[in-house]
């Protein structure tokens, strides 16, 4: 890593462009070998349009986003250690081979006593050290962004992304954020039967090993030629998952890449109709408070009006400060791209045209080159999740290439308005319920 940013730097002297591809290729191989969290990280910046250059993103989106698996001598020893010498007695059958293995750790397939299937996820060894030098490099790549190319200062996004990160070694923590969305979805008015949530065993989990429910279902891609019908369900169920927890409860799903859903069917009949989606991984959950969800629909009314004053006042409360009118503008052509399918009170695409890679990448070079003449501005680290989330959901509604009313979809969400204080009452009391009064929200706003 050290040498990639020499050279980086060493080019810059001599007057060529630091962050061109053969750049972004170096530093590719270099995050290649560290193969942990530190691979995640890289391609979480990849899929932000301008978060990296153009040719830093397409290198970095080449990481493998598996890890190696660990063999069945690693799966025995950390199971023993988690739930002692006689943890075999405690299921009816546990698979030693590793159903999937990504960059923090690996599931395995396993069954309960009483017949239940259930996936087991084990956490790699020495991952707590292994996180904190993998966040080290990252700041390392953030300060280097920032003496090149100096249009917005990353430094809250690198707190941000070093918080959810650190959260994600915590499998306690995950129990809890599964219960609780749990308790969001399959409850009360949003539980349709459309979206599933595993259930957790607690019995069977500790820090390091999250026991849940194991759920069938199929990826999401072997839908794209499903009937239109079909894949306009699939995206209302993934439209709903997401945005309902946000405007209700001020709570949000920070990771919605194409691997953490799969579709179950109406039936077992291979050639059955989608049902709905399997919701999965609850690692990286972001929780805000009211004032940033009321933010999020001041700044939708403020564009759907032209009330700019509305428009400034959303974006201060989500932590933008010295936000001058021409900043304001360039910070608008980006809010206008990500709110337009929920302005345009039609049946659409979410967008036109654009490839699931490139969704956001033009609107964000644009405002990149704006903010370069006109800024720095600062990015919230609220802002960070969000936005991923935004652009998460966007590629995968683009591949499944749904066609439905979007302002009528987030109009359900939010009900009849807005109440801040209702709000922050709810939020408290599901918290609670399942243990996470400690939530990890956090405000730049006043």
């Amino acid at each position: 890593m050290s040498g990639t940013a020499a050279r980086m730097a060493g080019a810059r002297l001599r007057g060529r462009d630091a962050m061109d591809a053969a750049s972004g290729e170096a530093l590719a191989r270099s995050l290649g070998t560290l193969r942990g969290p530190m691979m995640k990280v890289a391609q979480f910046l990849a899929t932000i349009p301008e978060a990296l250059p153009a040719d830093f993103a397409a290198k970095l989106q080449t990481l493998q986003s598996n890890a190696p698996p660990m063999g069945a001598a690693f799966a025995k020893r950390r199971m023993q250690g988690e739930l002692g010498p006689d943890w075999q007695k405690k299921f009816a059958a546990f698979d030693l081979h590793p159903a999937h293995a990504a960059s923090l750790g690996q599931v395995h397939r396993a069954a309960s006593l009483d017949g239940r299937p259930l996936a087991c996820k084990l956490q790699y060894p020495d991952m707590k050290s292994i996180v904190e030098a993998d966040l080290q490099q990252l700041k390392m790549i953030f300060a280097l962004r920032r003496r090149l190319d100096g249009a917005v200062d990353t430094t809250e996004m690198v707190q941000e992304i070093s918080q959810r990160v650190r959260e994600e070694l915590d499998y306690e923590r995950e129990a809890k954020h599964a219960a609780l969305y749990a308790n969001i979805l399959t409850s009360g008015a949003n539980a349709n039967g459309n979206v599933r949530v595993p259930g957790v065993w607690p019995e069977l989990s500790t820090g390091r090993l999250l026991t849940l429910d194991w759920l069938d279902g199929e990826p999401l891609l072997h839908f794209k030629d499903a009937p239109q019908e079909q894949r306009n369900a699939i995206v209302k169920a993934m439209f709903r998952a997401w945005w309902h927890p946000f405007i209700g409860l001020g709570i949000i799903h920070g990771d919605p890449h194409l691997g953490n859903y799969t579709v179950f069917r109406a039936s077992d009949e291979p050639d059955a109709p989608a049902a709905g989606i399997n919701l999965l991984d609850y690692g990286c959950i972001r929780i805000f408070p009211p004032s940033f969800v009321e933010g999020v629909i001041d700044l939708y009314e403020g564009l759907r009006t032209e009330d700019r004053d509305r428009i400034v006042h959303a974006y201060e409360t989500w932590g933008f400060r010295n936000l001058k009118r021409e900043l304001i503008d360039v910070l608008n052509i980006w809010a206008r791209f990500i709110y337009g399918p929920l302005l345009d009170d039609r049946v659409r695409r979410i967008a036109e045209g654009v490839s699931p890679g490139q969704y956001g990448r033009e609107q964000a070079s644009k405002v990149h080159r704006e903010l370069k003449a006109k800024g720095p501005v600062r990015i919230p680290r609220e802002f960070v999740f969000m936005d991923r989330a935004a652009i998460g959901l966007g590629g995968a509604f683009l591949h499944l290439d749904a066609q439905l009313n979007f302002f009528q979809l987030f109009h359900e969400a939010i009900g009849d308005g807005f109440d801040r204080e209702a709000m922050a009452v709810r939020q408290q009391q599901v918290l609670e319920a399942v243990g996470l009064s400690d939530s990890n929200q956090h405000s730049a706003s006043p």
